[in-house]
């Protein structure tokens, strides 16, 4: 639920709110309340030096790439089309294992890769095939951010293996963090600093500390009690619960042809997870 809630708050910042700024004042929020759980619960960084060139790419990965290709492409597309475009993360992956990791792949993951990127085409798609219009920009934008999080838990696993999930999840969000600061304050100098409304500041600190942190732990606490394919299982339902809210509070039509994308991508993701 918080994180299908990310999507329509994310949506409705980023129509006030610069997303190079909003990113920057999230990793802020987010960096103080990490480094303080890390030092109370880890008490050191315990990543050997050879281990550290990897670090930093699942640093870069995290934040400059996903979260920031995330809020910025949310800015032009629906909050829906944003929780559909993440729900096809396992597909992604099973894709970028095969060709990183020469993982096999079954003919019936095959076959869900295929669908789910049907209904994904169709729903990028929907408005017509117009690489210039706001909406498609926007969706490849999403995509591109969920490559990178596929990316992130493909070559991040083994340092997770190694380390610890939170040793690892939190040192790569905090060192995105840090890696995003002198973007953010090149934009300030640039622009100077912007009025930002009470309600926004509500807004960023629950992206802050609601998703980037809550969210988080609660994943990684369900997978150290469930299996991954039950767990996986409740993140196809972002979707449906972002759509049911955008519908609801920000007054999101709902064509057919969403609704068919949408079943068809889900359909499809579902069927990659099953053995």
């Amino acid at each position: 639920m918080i994180a299908g809630g990310t999507h329509l708050v994310a949506k409705t910042v980023t129509q006030e709110v610069n997303p190079v700024v909003l990113t920057f004042l999230r990793n802020c929020v987010s960096l103080a309340a990490l480094l303080v759980m890390f030092f109370a619960r880890e008490k050191r960084i315990k990543v050997e030096k050879k281990d550290m060139k990897q670090l930093l790419w699942l640093s870069f990965l995290a934040v400059p790439i996903n979260q920031f290709l995330y809020l910025y492409g949310i800015k032009f597309t629906l909050a829906s089309n944003g929780a559909l475009l993440y729900a096809t993360t396992p597909a992604l992956i099973l894709i970028l294992s095969y060709f990183l990791l020469s993982e096999p792949l079954t003919r019936k993951k095959i076959l869900g890769v295929f669908v789910a990127f049907i209904g994904v085409a169709i729903v990028m798609f929907e408005r017509g095939i117009d690489f210039d219009s706001d909406y498609f920009y926007g969706n490849v934008m999403i995509f591109l951010a969920v490559v990178a999080w596929a990316l992130f838990a493909i070559q991040g696993k083994k340092l997770v293996i190694k380390y610890g999930s939170f040793h690892i999840t939190a040192l790569s969000m905090i060192g995105g963090a840090a890696m995003f600061l002198p973007v953010g304050l090149i934009e300030f100098a640039w622009h100077g600093l912007p009025v930002i409304t009470f309600g926004n500041w509500m807004s960023i600190l629950y992206l802050s500390l609601g998703t980037s942190i809550v969210a988080y732990m609660l994943w990684f606490y369900a997978l150290g009690k469930l299996d991954t394919t039950k767990v996986a299982v409740f993140a196809n339902a972002q979707p449906i619960f972002t759509t049911i809210m955008a519908v609801i509070f920000l007054q999101q039509p709902i064509t057919a042809t969403f609704v068919v994308g949408g079943v068809i991508t889900i359909a499809g993701v579902l069927l990659t997870q099953r053995k």
